[in-house]
């Protein structure tokens, strides 16, 4: 089934199934535990020392310097 299939069923479930669905969706995108605590360990560490935080525009710009697009 295509993903324009899929859309253009949306409107016909009903809304318990439609919220099966966003549901469902969302568990395929679920972070390991492993990178859920990762997360979190960084999130503690930053909360610890905000200082080691950088400028989102200077992170992207070393994201787009190790990735180039």
């Amino acid at each position: 089934m295509s993903i324009s299939q899929i859309l253009d069923e949306l409107p016909h479930l009903s809304p318990q199934e439609r919220l099966r669905v966003a549901e469902r969706a969302l568990e395929l995108d679920a972070l390991s535990a492993e990178t859920e605590a990762l997360v979190e360990q960084r999130l503690a560490d930053h909360d610890r020392d905000p200082g080691t935080a950088i400028p989102l525009d200077d992170f992207l710009a070393q994201l787009q310097a190790r990735y180039p697009v």
